[in-house]
């Protein structure tokens, strides 16, 4: 059975926030207290950028949020001989696969990742998605390495889901995975990184890819914690978040999604 492709659905428009609104540099930090399951995770992420962009009054948003145990597939291999056999084989391992919005290949994350949506108003037309990519990809090298990681911006030969803008650990393994959706008015630049054991991540990747009749290594999975054991998950989070964020004010997916 085909796992569902996400809808978009109309929403409100995005209310004032509680206890002001941002300024031009300042940026409203969602966190998560926990997830809504993969699909739902992933249909936040949709709803929160028509939000950003039929608002008047928010610029840039970042969520921070430790995901459901999922298999991100792209709808180019939703339609693919060996789709069915894929979402087969993350549900044996105890993933769920799950089409996303975005663009790229398969990728897989658990709660042990911390996954990351920057999104940004394009009120004065759409930007370049090159220059996006870069800039994200730069702030989380800066993060990372304030992390104690030898984070670099570039790609490592056969790499899961592989871009040019992949975020790498020694130019050997595969941190950080980016990819963007955009629509009239907003840009969402999603990431996600392991922290953990990347053992189970590893082991779906294979089975996915094989289905999909994709070739990978799958030494090129990388996490924070086996370049750092040391980085506390808290350590990491607040170094990326004050890479790339900068300035913030609190809020809350309620706030802006289901007022």
């Amino acid at each position: 059975m085909r796992t569902a492709a996400l809808r978009r659905n109309s929403r409100p428009a995005v209310p004032p926030v509680a206890g002001g609104r941002p300024g031009p540099s300042t940026t409203l930090l969602l966190r998560d207290e926990s997830s809504r399951g993969a699909v739902g995770d992933l249909a936040d992420s949709v709803q929160l950028l028509g939000a950003i962009a039929r608002s008047e009054s928010i610029d840039r948003v970042v969520r921070v949020y430790h995901p459901w145990p999922t298999v991100a597939m792209t709808r180019r291999e939703s339609l693919m001989p060996g789709f069915d056999a894929a979402c087969a084989a993350a549900r044996a391992r105890g993933f769920e696969p799950v089409v996303r919005p975005t663009g790229g290949r398969a990728v897989a994350y658990d709660p042990s990742c911390l996954v990351i949506d920057i999104v940004e108003a394009e009120r004065g037309g759409r930007g370049d998605n090159a220059v996006a990519f870069v800039e994200v990809g730069e702030r989380f090298v800066r993060g990372l390495r304030h992390a104690g990681v030898d984070a670099r911006l570039g790609p490592v030969p056969g790499e899961y889901c592989p871009g040019d803008y992949s975020v790498n650990a020694r130019g050997s393994v595969k941190l950080v995975g980016t990819a963007q959706r955009v629509v009239r008015g907003a840009r969402l630049v999603s990431a996600s990184l392991p922290l953990g054991p990347v053992d189970a991540i590893a082991d779906v990747l294979t089975a996915v890819n094989a289905a999909l009749d994709f070739a990978w290594d799958r030494r090129t999975v990388g996490s924070v914690g086996i370049e750092n054991p040391s980085a506390s998950s808290s350590l990491v989070e607040s170094a990326l978040v004050d890479s790339i964020a900068g300035a913030t004010m609190p809020g809350t997916l309620a706030e802006l999604l289901r007022p």
